[in-house]
């Protein structure tokens, strides 16, 4: 079972955060939620940190403005991520050079897109 850890996961459910956890839990994907303010999205239990998530995931889905994700960047090297996507909103150029700087590849997709889905229907 392919697993994805989703930071700013969101109960709001007009959030496109929210939709990417509805989006790969329809895919029958084991969907991780990250956000310190939330302990249950979607039914689904809520980590408060990357490092906190029990398994290394084939995915990190980022939904957090690009200055708070500069300072998630050693947690993200901790957790030996090869590569995040910035969904749209969610990148910067400084971002993406010190992401690379760190030996992460950076993805500027919609998370939900990138799997043949539109986030319209959800």
């Amino acid at each position: 079972m392919k697993s994805i850890a989703i930071i700013g996961a969101s109960n709001h459910r007009e959030k496109f955060s929210n939709k990417c956890v509805r989006a790969y839990t329809k895919l029958g994907w084991k969907v991780f939620p990250v956000n310190p303010n939330e302990e249950e999205i979607e039914g689904i239990k809520c980590y408060t940190s990357i490092k906190n998530v029990p398994q290394k995931t084939d995915l990190v889905s980022i939904y957090i403005p690009s200055q708070v994700t500069m300072g998630l960047i050693p947690e993200l090297k901790g957790t030996r991520v090869s590569e995040v996507i910035l969904n749209p909103g969610a990148e910067s150029d400084e971002l993406i050079a010190e992401l690379k700087k760190n030996g992460i590849k950076p993805l500027m997709v919609c998370s939900i897109r990138m799997q043949g889905l539109s986030p319209d229907d959800f």
